[in-house]
């Protein structure tokens, strides 16, 4: 039985033949790391391309959404869990080849292009990227919803092909912890990607988690490094999944977007 360490995020799974990784999706076929869930579709809708969110990236537009299953994160406060939790067995999809899937976006009147969003997009970074091949060539638009936590030989692969990213900052390296990801991998990749393709960053501000001035100041500060011209969202949280906390107070995102405004041009206040 040949075992492989997968690479495709922080975690490195190391996975025995026909075994899943962490995320659901990545497995060990004959020695092969292979994307499981390769064109399997649980959600598609056509949404504005604000509500990725992406207020500075063809305002106005719509977009085509795409997601399947899977996460290599475990964010107990998820939007999404039904799917992002989820694996083969409990989700329900139907598979599109990338053929099937771009030409939905190619006819879809008033259509912008694919964003690839709802669960983790990265960890099946190969339908992306073969989608992607045939969107660029009708001069389409490829947007990553993502938590940022893939490895630097996915990026290299997929940056390329895709013209917008909106990564979550979920908090600091404690609360990656809870979560099981990596405040550093997330960092990196922001500042891998910023300079590559249209970043917007948002922040799910919990209370208690990761909603003090300090903590925002010192993200919209580092942000401001790279780019004082990078979108913060600060996005309201509302129970969900696992968490019962209650929804973040709208005064205490005001106070936080002013503090984040010392250093960034554009703060947006989201999900009100």
């Amino acid at each position: 039985m040949s075992e492989l360490i997968c690479e495709v995020c922080m975690h490195h799974c190391h996975l025995n033949d026909g075994q899943l990784g962490r995320c659901r999706t990545r497995k060990n076929e004959d020695g092969h790391n292979v994307c499981a869930n390769y064109g399997r579709i649980t959600s598609i809708a056509m949404d504005p391309i604000e509500k990725k969110p992406l207020i500075h990236f063809h305002p106005g537009s719509y977009i085509l959404s795409v997601g399947s299953y899977g996460c290599n994160l475990s964010c107990p406060f998820c939007q999404n869990a039904s799917i992002s939790m989820a694996d083969e067995e409990t989700s329900e999809y139907r598979t599109m080849s990338a053929r099937q899937l771009a030409d939905i976006a190619i006819h879809q009147k008033y259509n912008l292009g694919i964003a690839f969003t709802y669960n983790e997009p990265l960890i099946s970074y190969e339908y992306i990227i073969d989608t992607a091949k045939i969107l660029k060539r009708h001069h389409m638009q490829v947007v990553l919803v993502t938590n940022g936590t893939a490895s630097r030989q996915v990026l290299e692969k997929v940056m390329p092909y895709v013209d917008a990213m909106n990564i979550d900052l979920k908090g600091d390296e404690s609360f990656y912890h809870e979560l099981g990801g990596d405040y550093k991998t997330v960092r990196d990749t922001i500042a891998y990607v910023y300079s590559r393709c249209h970043l917007e960053v948002t922040i799910l501000v919990i209370p208690g988690k990761n909603d003090t001035p300090e903590f925002i100041g010192e993200q919209a500060e580092w942000l401001a490094s790279l780019d004082s011209e990078i979108v913060l969202h600060l996005s309201r949280y509302f129970p969900r999944y696992h968490y019962t906390l209650p929804p973040t107070d709208i005064d205490q995102l005001v106070l936080l977007q002013q503090e984040a405004q010392k250093y960034l041009k554009y703060v947006s206040i989201g999900n009100v």
